[in-house]
């Protein structure tokens, strides 16, 4: 069965450098998504990849 789900969204601010927000901003466009979509997209793809033995103890239990 259908269910809508709403994800809880924050704001936040970050400093980027221009060339990467370029690039993003094109990303973003080529394939028909907004910027905010594709940024989170790529932030959960890069924590998803990060080597497990790089976290502490405490970043560890956060992710599970």
């Amino acid at each position: 069965m259908f269910s809508v789900k709403k994800i809880e969204m924050v704001n936040k601010t970050f400093r980027l450098p221009l060339d990467l927000v370029e690039r993003l901003g094109v990303v973003a466009q080529d394939k028909g998504v907004s910027m905010n979509n594709l940024v989170t997209q790529c932030c959960e793809y890069a924590l998803d990849q990060l080597d497990s033995s790089s976290l502490s103890k405490d970043e560890k239990q956060s992710n599970k």
